[in-house]
């Protein structure tokens, strides 16, 4: 391969040309050499240092690299040195062209040309979503009284995205009448949406337009009205419920309730039973909900149960009763009900489901007859359906170790037919649709996987493998059929662990590239998430995070040590603050992974959380701590992974951001990379891709994301087998 040189000449880059620095990146790892990769001898961009002192507590941080956060998005200085990292990235990834064309092509070309959801039906309409063949975007449409109608398309992404680098629909809601049907939509990929309200009769779009707005909005059953969140442009947070007259301009809504604690998300949505608006508050540990009559809307909400610090609820309503899922002396939750007049007074609670040990309530939907439970048991998702009247209960059968099965849209409390869903790492996803009193099942569709994807050619299962205070921690996994799992094969730790979020075994498309490829691919279902019900979240947070961390590197190492995947080329991956997790594994054992992608990585813990200001960080302390309190800045600091980079060897590593995330903002991962360039002591690869039009969620559109994922793919399977 041609060796070639990058200085770049910028009073804002400090290149090892100018430097005199001698860390010029080579492929391989110092465990697994890999001496027959091709040699990469690019220099790598330096960001200049200008110390930036912090002091806290009595101790004091030195940033490098704090000058590279601008919140404009605009500092030439700062975008000449994203710019070099990009141009550094794309000739580091040069030689694996080839690779990541067959990687994005073999994954799009999986992808059924005209997918569509599985159609629900709305008093006389079907509405549902579909795809225009190689199109990037969905397609609203509907019909009216049956799905041989004609279509009525309502609103078609492709059309509205032309001319932006990103665009999403993140909100779609239909009037009662169906006449109006309201779209967010966000061009910039920073969650800030526009509010738009389309005629369905006429075709066309009202005057009315509303900025800066969250994504949730609830029509009054009049459908004069649509309620929805302004969001602070500083925080991002939807503090303030608004109500928008139609017809009117958006300068004369009405201001109906504002947020004063910005530790709370807020949201707004139509109970199931159409009767009344939800309005929704909730931190880390505490929600309230406040309900309005659908057809009373210029009415004050009222609290369905005043807020209580502790207390997370959240309800649902069928005929003439509220039912709740709530923690109120019950750790995994219990189900109860209770009449609207009396819902304030817990004491008036009925209990339905009692609380169990082994098991903990996720969600549920209520019908007239019918409760239908999602629940957590044993580590995996089922669902649970029990009768009113007690003559029924029973968990829907599942044909797999390890899988998932969920509610999907059931839009009517009048039914006794439900639909769920079911997946697992190897079975595309499916919608199902059961008779609750007869037992009969029908499968309502099937995800199509296009081509020679062959279910039987894989395989997945299950297994437990012990942390080091010999808490078992499960583990899913999936393989082809011909893998080996004889130490033998690569493999792909993927981890998250944070928010109670649980990373569950979905059928994942672009997975399967690497299945093909001989990985063995595996979820740690790590404490922080709440696979094993609530205490396994609470043992993952504040004062007990870092078991999040050492539970991920016992994963690893244990399977490692069973003789099960191959040591040398073991490689981890995870995204915002799965990336926390990457950078907090690879600062305590590197030795462990040849390499390692950390998307939109949360890595900057104690600087982003002492800011306010910064989108998100309040609603968060009763996750990861308030560092102003001592005793979290210390607990906080010790495994923060900028914080804790250090002049050791590190794997090679892919890391990746967009300028306009929302979530985790680009400088934390550009400082990060920065800072490991200057302090590590390995020659391995370190690059940086960061995506100038997009936020959070990376690409926008059904193919696009694709081109992001297989540069992360070539980068693995180039380390994994370079001769390939």
């Amino acid at each position: 391969m041609k060796t070639e040189i990058l200085c770049v000449a910028s009073i804002v880059l400090l290149t090892a040309c100018e430097s005199g620095s001698e860390s010029a990146n080579v492929t391989g790892s110092a465990k697994n050499p890999a001496a027959d990769t091709p040699i990469i001898s690019l220099q790598e961009p330096r960001a200049e240092k200008r110390p930036h002192e912090m002091t806290l507590h009595g101790h004091t941080r030195v940033d490098e690299y704090y000058w590279l956060r601008d919140d404009t998005r605009k500092d030439p200085e700062v975008l000449a040195y994203l710019d070099a990292e990009n141009d550094y990235f794309d000739k580091s990834m040069e030689h694996t062209a080839g690779l990541q064309k067959s990687l994005y092509e073999e994954m799009t070309g999986r992808l059924d040309p005209d997918e569509s959801s599985v159609p629900f039906k709305v008093d006389d309409y079907w509405y549902y979503t579909r795809y225009e063949p190689e199109q990037e975007y969905p397609v609203y449409a509907r019909r009216k009284g049956d799905m041989e109608a004609s279509e009525e398309v309502l609103v078609d992404g492709n059309q509205r995205a032309v001319g932006y680098g990103f665009y999403s629909i993140r909100g779609f809601e239909v009037s009662d009448d169906h006449r109006y049907a309201a779209i967010a939509e966000d061009t910039v990929g920073r969650r800030i949406n526009e509010i738009r309200i389309l005629d369905t009769q006429t075709g066309e779009y009202l005057p009315d337009l509303i900025a800066n707005a969250s994504n949730p909005m609830a029509w009054s059953a009049n459908g004069q009205y649509l309620f929805y969140l302004n969001k602070d442009l500083e925080t991002l947070l939807g503090y303030q419920l608004m109500r928008h007259k139609l017809g009117t301009d958006s300068a004369a809504d009405v201001l109906v309730y504002e947020e004063t604690d910005n530790t709370y998300y807020n949201w707004i949505s139509r109970s199931r039973s159409k009767d009344y608006l939800v309005l929704f508050h909730q931190n880390t540990d505490t929600t309230e909900v406040k309900l309005l009559a659908a057809d009373d809307p210029l009415g004050p909400f009222k609290p369905f149960l005043p807020r209580e610090i502790g207390h997370e609820y959240d309800i649902d309503h069928a005929g003439d009763r509220f039912y709740i899922r709530t923690n109120w002396q019950a750790e995994n939750f219990r189900l109860m009900s209770v009449k609207l007049e009396d819902s304030a007074d817990k004491s008036r609670w009925q209990e339905v489901i009692p609380h169990r040990d082994d098991a903990m309530i996720r969600d549920f939907q209520a019908f007239d007859n019918w409760l239908v439970i999602g629940e957590r048991k044993d580590g995996l998702r089922k669902v649970r359906v029990r009768a009113h009247d007690g003559n029924t209960d029973r968990y829907l059968d599942a044909a797999e170790e390890a899988y998932v099965m969920w509610l999907d849209t059931n839009v009517s409390t009048h039914t006794d037919t439900i639909r769920y869903g079911f997946s697992s790492l190897v079975t595309p996803r499916q919608v199902w649709e059961t008779d609750l009193i007869s037992g009969q099942t029908r499968l309502l569709k099937a995800q199509r996987v296009i081509g020679e994807f062959d279910s039987d050619e894989y395989v997945t299962g299950r297994m437990m493998v012990s942390a080091r205070d010999e808490t078992m921690v499960p583990v899913s996994f999936a393989r082809k059929r011909s893998t080996k799992l004889d130490g033998s094969a690569p493999a792909l730790v993927y981890g998250y662990g944070s928010y109670g979020s649980s990373i569950d075994p979905w059928f994942r498309n672009s997975i399967v590239s690497l299945l093909d490829r001989g990985f063995v691919f595996v979820i740690a279902h790590i404490r922080g998430g709440q696979e094993m019900g609530r205490k396994w979240y609470e043992h993952g947070r504040l004062q007990n995070k870092k078991n999040t961390f050492t539970d991920f590197v016992d994963v690893t190492h244990g399977l490692q040590q069973r003789g099960l995947i191959d040591p040398g080329r073991t490689y981890a991956r995870g995204g915002s603050a799965g990336g926390l997790l990457m950078g907090a594994v690879i600062n305590m054992a590197p030795e462990l992974y040849h390499g390692v992608v950390a998307g939109v990585p949360f890595v900057d813990v104690v600087t982003t959380m002492l800011d306010e200001t910064i989108p998100l960080t309040t609603g968060e302390f009763n996750e990861w701590g308030n560092p102003k309190e001592k005793q979290a800045y210390d607990y906080m600091l010790s495994y923060s992974p900028y914080d804790q980079v250090s002049q050791q060897a590190y794997p090679n590593l892919m890391v990746t951001t967009g300028l306009h995330d929302s979530q985790v903002q680009y400088f934390e991962p550009a400082k990060w990379v920065a800072r490991l360039r200057d302090q590590r002591t390995d020659h391995n690869r370190l690059i940086f891709k960061i995506n100038m039009e997009a936020g959070h969620g990376g690409s926008s559109g059904r193919f696009r994301q694709y081109e992001e994922i297989s540069k992360e793919f070539a980068f693995l399977v180039d380390l994994a087998d370079p001769k390939r």
